[in-house]
């Protein structure tokens, strides 16, 4: 279970590798999930794939002949930690349906 909520940023970066890819493809992924809202930069990426190796939840593969790209996949613990956030952010949504009265426009 995660220890903590996960930022929208590794939650977004977690949610693209479902699929392997390569850093800018991570850029425009999470830029397109989040309808333009989270947008990252080069070196926020970087520090977040090198922080979300060292957790154990993805894993960069290895390169494939001539091409200088890195890509990056969701491990089986990763997919968990974002199992985990999904089930806390649905609890959120529902606890504040049941207060706001479901009208959330």
């Amino acid at each position: 279970m995660a220890n903590q909520a996960l930022t929208e940023a590794v939650y977004y970066i977690l949610l693209s590798l479902l699929e392997p890819l390569h850093g800018y493809g991570i850029m425009q992924r999470v830029e397109k999930l989040s309808a333009g809202r989270v947008r990252l930069a080069a070196g926020t990426l970087y520090g977040a794939l090198s922080t979300l190796q060292e957790k154990g939840w993805i894993d960069a593969l290895p390169k494939q002949k001539g091409s200088r790209k890195k890509e990056y996949e969701i491990t089986e613990q990763g997919k968990e930690e974002l199992r985990e956030e999904m089930l806390r952010l649905r609890e959120l949504l529902e606890n504040g349906k049941k207060l706001f009265g479901g009208d959330l426009r």
